[in-house]
């Protein structure tokens, strides 16, 4: 049974935060509240969610800043990717750095490079190392739906000037995102969502058109 998902756009950024529920268990899990607590909260009370679990793609500001608010109020455990832990020690910093004050590092209970799986319901949901875009990236599965983060757009690629690796990201994108059958649904960190048929086939960064790091991706 797909996963219901709620898309609350969050911070200047326009950071696509999911609250993602099980309609089986009626459990759920937020991925990536970047900002806006208050909203994000509001979508879990109208979504009639159980909140289990606080995922995020990264650790880009705009897609934990808001995690420690939400995490206080929902008394869950948050999970990210060790590799993206220096990147979370410094969201402060970060934030400050756009004019975003205040800014508070949550504590990780759940290390994403230690797990395959995140439970949800009676089922799970599947953690894939997906590094480039930052050097802990993952995105997460269930059945044919994907939370990529910033790992994909819409006919376009994240960039890798933030923390990034841009060989590395290419490996990622040839080997584990192509990878994925085409009626996967991608739920993309910022703008709309897509499928990986139709960004193989019109991203120009995946169908060989443009190269992303001296290479064709293809």
């Amino acid at each position: 049974m797909a996963l219901e998902v709620t898309t609350v756009v969050v911070g200047p950024f326009q950071q696509n935060c999911r609250v993602v529920k099980d309609p089986a268990s009626g459990d759920g899990v937020i991925i990536d509240p970047g900002a806006d607590a208050e909203r994000i909260l509001a979508a879990v009370k109208t979504s009639g969610a159980n909140i289990t679990h606080i995922l995020a793609t990264h650790a880009h500001l705009d897609h934990v800043g808001a995690v420690a608010d939400v995490k206080r109020e929902l008394d869950v455990p948050f999970a990210l990717h060790r590799d993206d832990f220096d990147l979370l020690k410094g969201l402060p910093q970060h934030g400050a750095m756009f004019g975003i004050h205040g800014l508070e590092v949550p504590e990780v209970e759940i290390d994403l490079a230690e797990v395959t799986s995140i439970p949800l319901g009676d089922g799970e949901i599947r953690v894939v190392h997906t590094p480039g875009h930052t050097p802990g990236g993952v995105t997460f599965m269930w059945g044919d739906q994907g939370f990529v983060g910033d790992s994909l757009f819409r006919m376009s690629v994240g960039r890798t000037d933030l923390g990034g690796d841009a060989q590395v990201y290419a490996r990622t994108l040839r080997e584990t995102i192509l990878g994925l059958p085409d009626e996967t649904i991608v739920y993309t960190g910022h703008g709309p969502d897509t499928t990986i048929g139709v960004e193989r086939r019109e991203n120009p960064f995946l169908n060989g058109s443009i190269a992303l790091d001296g290479r064709e991706i293809v």
